[in-house]
């Protein structure tokens, strides 16, 4: 038995086949399921091209940084092997906890919603946030007993799986917390190292920003059950070999021998890239080229200064620590004066020491600065929290005593009576918004204002062939008066001692 007609004919099947190959009034009567591959070939269209071209280094940094994003509600684990495609990287789920020992309410609530700020930054989700006042933080759980269990209701309540710590803890005080809530527990200075680790892009960068996870890491090593407690010798340890066994040498030793090793690398590589920076640095103070450095608190539009100051086009995003990579810029002043601008990494309160150690290479920038514009959010609740707070890094980086000129950023967005309050404690600054341009112009204008001008007063006859002295008049020194006559150009103004030397043959 088949499933052949009874009364199939070869030929008159072969004959319906034939219309195929007609096309129909429309064309060809076949049409493919496939694009055309002229398509591709077609020119775009000048207007994506110019738009292309005209995204900057900073849009493009903040397009790759948003192209992997966790979301909330969605589990990491596979539940349907159909799912696999779909997976998605699930936000953390954290409880913040903060000990209150100084300062009023407010300092405190500004202090946690700060901390709320920085893990949300991290890729986390806050659940749930609460502070203590303590005259001095438990000695071994940072927190208290009583409050211990009022965390652990909590974490069972809301099924968080970390517990962040708005203070730096000794690691028995993060062991001793782990082990009574089940959950990770991590301080503060953690958590900005995460971020920092998230966000570095350059070699110098992800080499500071290492050297300071491993300082960090290094005292809190700790083993599961007695894993790290071994002796480690020979096939024992793990095929480690020569260089793996020494007498009575225990696994966490080898390991903290290992992060030892990994330091002095980072240290020395480090150092070569330092010499790097100094040689350019070198440079711009043997060419008598001025500096100004860009500091302040994270979040208070740095970047975004710069960039309306410069047309840097660097990255800009409205959350913490979002660039960390020095930016240098070369710019001129309104009569010709060349000099450069920085951007710096921003600082936060009671900034890691391990971090102003890891950076103190990026941070010379701002203590060999001839001018630092101090950039404060005037919107901030706290804005002269955020001043003190960066005052002290600048003290500790020895920068203290380099000008200081307060740019309050966001005046867009900010109380006027807040920034009438800091004009009085602040005489010597300017209110500008990076977002609008309102008072861009004066603070250029300081800023020219507060450039070392050259030293050495000058005239000279200049020959016409020597246009190339004018130039760098214009460029690095200032030019009073300027008269043109027969035998050459009459200058008169200052320079540096350099460039005057070059114009001692010249003078009447």
């Amino acid at each position: 038995m088949t499933n052949a007609q009874e009364d199939f004919s070869l030929d008159a099947e072969l004959a319906a086949t034939e219309e195929w190959d007609e096309p129909d009034e429309e064309g060809d009567g076949f049409e493919s399921g496939y694009a055309d591959p002229a398509a591709d070939l077609q020119a775009p269209d000048p207007e994506e091209i110019e738009d292309l071209e005209e995204l900057t280094v900073g849009s493009q940094d903040l397009a790759e940084r948003h192209a992997l994003r966790r979301v909330a509600g969605l589990s990491t684990e596979l539940e349907d092997i159909t799912e696999v495609e779909y997976r998605q990287l699930r936000l953390e789920r954290v409880v913040l906890v903060g000990v209150w020992t100084e300062g009023t309410v407010t300092d405190a609530e500004n202090s946690m919603a700060e901390l709320a700020l920085l893990a949300e930054t991290a890729g986390s989700q806050v659940l749930e946030a609460i502070y203590q006042r303590r005259q001095k933080p438990d000695p071994a759980t940072y927190i208290g007993r009583g409050k211990v269990d009022a965390v652990k209701e909590i974490v069972q309540a809301t099924g968080a799986d970390t517990v962040i710590l708005d203070g730096d803890l000794a690691p028995s005080q993060l062991r001793n917390l782990e082990d009574k809530l089940k959950v990770k527990a991590v301080d503060r200075t953690a958590l900005i190292l995460d971020i920092f680790a998230q966000h570095a892009k350059s070699r110098e960068g992800q080499a500071q920003v290492e050297l300071a996870q491993l300082n960090y890491m290094k005292q809190r090593l700790r083993g599961w059950g007695g894993s790290l407690s071994r002796q480690a010798g020979g096939r024992a340890a793990g095929g480690e070999g020569i260089g793996g066994r020494g007498p009575g040498e225990t696994k966490i030793e080898t390991d903290r021998r290992r992060i030892n090793t990994k330091i002095a690398k980072l240290r020395r590589d480090l150092a070569a890239m330092k010499g790097t920076r100094d040689t350019k640095r070198a440079e711009r103070k043997r060419n008598a080229i001025p500096s100004v450095a860009i500091a302040g608190y994270t979040n208070a539009g740095k970047s975004s200064l710069l960039n309306r100051l410069t047309s840097a086009g660097v990255l800009v995003e409205d959350s913490l620590f979002a660039t960390l990579d020095p930016t240098t810029r070369r710019t001129t002043t309104a009569d010709g004066r060349v000099y450069t601008m920085s951007d710096t990494v921003g600082f936060v309160r009671h900034l890691p020491h391990q971090l102003v150690e890891a950076f103190r290479s990026t941070l010379e920038e701002v203590a060999d600065a001839d001018l630092i514009l101090h950039v404060v959010d005037g919107s901030h609740p706290d804005p002269e929290g955020q001043l003190t707070a960066v005052r002290e890094v600048l003290a500790e980086i020895g920068a203290a005593e380099v000008p200081e000129l307060v740019v309050i950023n966001k005046a867009d967005a900010a109380d006027a009576m807040v920034l009438a309050r800091l004009r009085q404690r602040e005489p010597h600054s300017v209110v500008v918004s990076a977002k609008t341009g309102e008072g861009i112009a004066e603070a250029l204008q300081l800023v020219e204002d507060e450039l070392p001008r050259p030293g050495v007063e000058f005239t000279a006859l200049l020959p016409y062939e020597r246009g190339d002295l004018i130039n760098r008049l214009h460029q690095h020194g200032e030019i009073d008066s300027q008269e043109h006559t027969a035998e050459g150009t009459i200058v008169k103004g200052r320079a540096h001692e350099d460039l005057a030397g070059e114009l001692a043959s010249y003078a009447v």
